[in-house]
C-alpha cells in the first residue's frame, strides 16, 4: 500500500507542476529572473568600475597632497632661513651705526670693541655657510 500513496501524493504534485508550465508562468518567470540577473551582474561591473575610479582619484588627490605638503615644509625651512638672515642683517647694521656714533665721538675703545664684535658675527656666519655648504 506505500508505494500507493506515495504515487498519489507525486500524482497532486506532478499536476500542479503542469499547471504552472501550462500557464507559461514559470517559463516566464525564469526569463524574468535571468534578465534581472543579467542587469544585476551589469550594475555590478559599473559599480566596480566607479569604484575603481574613485580610488584611482583618491591616490591622485593623495599624491597631489604630498606633493604640497612637502612644499609648504620647504617653504617653511626657507622662511626660517630669511628670518635669521634679516635678523643678523638688522644687529650687523646696527653695530655699524654704532661704531660710526662712536667713532663721531672719538671714543677709539668702543669702536674697538664693536668691530671686534662685528668681526665675530660676520666668521661665525662663515663657518655656518661653509658647514651647511659641506652637507
Amino acid at each position: 500500500m506505500a508505494p500507493f500513496c506515495l504515487r498519489g501524493r507525486f500524482h497532486h504534485y506532478n499536476k500542479s507542476f503542469k499547471l504552472h508550465s501550462k500557464n507559461g508562468k514559470r517559463k516566464s518567470g525564469m526569463k524574468n529572473m535571468q534578465e534581472k540577473l543579467r542587469r544585476l551582474k551589469a550594475e555590478m561591473e559599473e559599480i566596480s568600475e566607479e569604484q575603481k575610479n574613485i580610488r584611482e582619484g583618491q591616490r591622485k588627490v593623495r599624491e597631489k597632497f604630498e606633493a604640497i605638503e612637502s612644499e609648504c615644509e620647504e617653504l617653511k625651512r626657507e622662511t626660517k632661513t630669511i628670518i635669521q638672515q634679516t635678523a643678523r642683517t638688522q644687529i650687523k647694521l646696527a653695530l655699524m651705526f654704532r661704531i660710526f656714533k662712536a667713532s663721531q665721538q672719538a671714543d677709539l675703545a668702543t669702536v674697538a670693541n664693536l668691530k671686534n664684535l662685528l668681526r665675530e658675527i660676520v666668521r661665525r656666519e662663515n663657518e655656518e655657510r661653509q658647514a651647511s655648504g659641506d652637507n
